[in-house]
C-alpha cells in the first residue's frame, strides 16, 4: 500500500475559490493552517525545500508541547511570509496531496493567507513597488533613465541608501534596465511556409514578459532566431500586460484578474487561429498553463490558453520528435552547468531543456534540479537576502564543481542568483536559449 492509500493517480490542483467571501475568512484559515501545519510536523520530508518548513518546524519544537497546538495563531504568518509558492512540495514531495483524503496543497493554503494579508493592508509599499514589474519597466526602460538606473544599481552607497529605505539588500546584484526594449527591437518573419507532416503547431506566438522585454532582451532575440534558423512562422503578441504571477505571489489577486483581462483574450485569438504560444520565462509559462486556469475553471479562454502554451524547449523538442528541428549545430558549448528552475520542474514536461541542450555535440551537461532560493522578488528583500543565500549553496557548490565553461538556468533571475553565488562568474552566464543560438552559430 502507498503513502496515498494505493490510488495511483496523478497530483490534482483544486480550482481555487478566490471570488468567494469563505476564501478570506480569517478563520477558516487558520484552522485549515493548524490541520495542515500538523500533518507536515507528523512527515516532514519537505524540510530541505526552503525556509517555510524549516520554520515551521522550528516553531513547533520551541513549543511548550513539541505539537503545532502550542504555537501562537500570529506565529502562523510568519510560516506564511517564507512560503514563495514556487510548488515543488505539491508537485514532488507531498504524499498527501489530492486525491489523498487528506487534501494538502501547501502553496495554495499559502496563497490563501497572502490574500487574506494583502485584503486587510498588511503589505508594504517595497513588495508592491517590486511587483509592478510592467509600471517599472516602462518607467526605468528609457535610454537615459535606464544608465542612471543601472548606474545607482552598481553604486555601493546608493544601494546601502535603497537598504535602508526600501529593504532591497544592498548586496543583491539587480538586473540591468535595458535602454530599449525587447518589443521595440523584435523582428519576425511570418513568410514560411508549412511543411508536409507537421503535428505540433506549425506557427509561434512570441509572449515576451516583463524581464525580457526591460530587462535582458537578448534572450527574446535568441528565441526569435532559433525558430528563424528552423523556418517556423513566428509572430509576437500585439499587446501584453505582465503575466500576473509576481502579483499572485504577493496575494494581490484583484491585480492579477486586471492584468488577465488584458492579456486572456488577445491570447485566445492566437491560440484559436492555431498558434502555439511561448515565453522564455518560467514562471510566465506555469502562470498561463496552471494558476490563471486554476482560478478561471470555467473560463473556455483560458483553457484555451493554457493548451496553447509551450515552454520553449517544450516545443522545440516536440518539433524535434515531428522530425521537423533542425539540428545542424556549428559550435559545440564544452561543459554547461544547468539549474531547473522550481516553476519549470512543476511543469511535468520532463527535462527538455537539458534533452536538446544534448544534440549539440562535444557538449557535456550537468543538471542540477534543486531550488536555487532566488524566488522573483524574494531573495531581493533585504530580510530574506541572507536565507536566499543559503537556501541556494547546495546549488552554488554542484555548479560550481563540475568547472563548468557556461553556467545556465533558465530562469534568468536564477542564473543571476547562481553566479553571485558561485563567486562572479557573470561572464559564464547564458540563457539554454542563448547557448543554442550559439550551438547553430547564428
Amino acid at each position: 500500500m502507498s503513502v496515498r492509500e494505493g490510488n495511483l493517480e496523478p497530483p490534482k490542483r483544486h480550482p481555487l475559490a478566490w471570488k468567494t467571501p469563505e476564501f478570506y475568512d480569517e478563520g477558516q484559515v487558520l484552522a485549515e493552517l493548524e490541520r495542515v501545519f500538523d500533518i507536515c510536523h507528523g512527515c516532514r520530508r519537505c524540510v530541505s525545500l526552503c525556509n517555510a518548513f524549516p520554520k515551521l518546524f522550528d516553531l513547533i519544537d520551541e513549543g511548550d508541547s513539541g505539537e503545532v497546538d502550542a504555537i501562537p495563531k500570529a506565529k502562523y504568518w510568519e510560516v506564511v511570509d517564507q512560503c514563495y509558492l514556487c510548488d515543488v512540495c505539491f508537485m514532488t514531495k507531498c504524499p498527501y496531496v489530492p486525491p489523498h483524503a487528506w487534501n494538502v496543497d501547501f502553496p495554495h493554503l499559502m496563497l490563501r493567507a497572502k490574500a487574506i494579508k494583502f485584503k486587510k493592508g498588511e503589505v508594504n509599499f517595497r513588495d508592491k513597488l517590486l511587483t509592478s514589474t510592467d509600471a517599472l519597466g516602462k518607467l526605468l526602460a528609457i535610454p537615459v533613465v535606464a544608465q542612471t538606473v543601472n548606474a545607482v544599481n552598481r553604486n555601493k552607497v546608493a544601494r546601502g541608501a535603497m537598504d535602508k529605505v526600501l529593504k532591497v539588500h544592498k548586496d543583491r546584484r539587480l538586473p540591468d534596465y535595458a535602454p530599449q526594449p525587447f518589443r521595440a527591437a523584435a523582428r519576425t518573419d511570418g513568410q514560411f511556409p508549412a511543411r508536409d507532416g507537421e503535428r505540433t503547431p506549425g506557427k509561434v506566438a512570441v509572449f515576451s514578459t516583463c524581464y525580457i522585454n526591460y530587462n535582458e532582451p537578448g534572450i527574446g532575440h535568441d528565441l526569435l532566431g532559433i525558430l528563424a534558423h528552423n523556418e517556423i512562422p513566428t509572430t509576437l503578441v500585439e499587446k501584453e500586460a505582465c503575466c500576473g504571477m509576481p502579483k499572485l505571489e504577493l496575494g494581490d489577486l484583484e491585480s492579477v484578474n486586471r492584468l488577465k483581462e488584458i492579456n486572456i483574450p488577445q491570447l485566445a485569438r492566437l491560440a484559436r487561429d492555431g498558434y502555439a504560444i511561448l515565453t522564455a520565462i518560467p514562471s510566465c509559462t506555469l502562470m498561463f498553463k496552471q494558476e490563471l486556469p486554476l482560478m478561471y475553471p470555467e473560463d473556455a479562454e483560458v483553457q484555451a490558453v493554457a493548451e496553447a502554451m509551450f515552454d520553449p524547449f517544450e516545443y522545440l523538442v516536440l518539433r524535434h520528435k515531428d522530425g521537423l528541428l533542425k539540428t545542424d549545430f556549428k559550435q559545440p558549448l564544452g561543459k554547461v552547468s544547468y539549474h531547473i528552475p522550481c516553476h519549470l520542474r512543476v511543469q511535468n514536461i520532463g527535462q527538455k531543456t537539458r534533452e536538446l541542450l544534448q544534440m549539440v555535440p562535444d557538449t557535456t551537461i550537468t543538471t542540477v534540479e534543486r531550488c536555487a532560493g532566488h524566488d522573483g522578488t524574494w531573495g531581493v528583500k533585504s530580510e530574506y537576502f541572507d536565507l536566499s543565500m543559503k537556501i541556494g549553496r547546495p546549488v552554488f557548490r554542484q555548479m560550481a564543481a563540475a568547472d563548468p565553461d557556461y553556467v545556465s538556468s533558465d530562469c534568468a533571475i536564477a542564473g543571476r542568483h547562481i553566479c553571485q553565488g558561485m563567486g562572479g562568474t557573470e561572464t559564464k552566464k547564458q540563457h539554454p536559449l542563448s547557448l543554442i543560438r550559439i550551438a547553430y552559430g547564428l
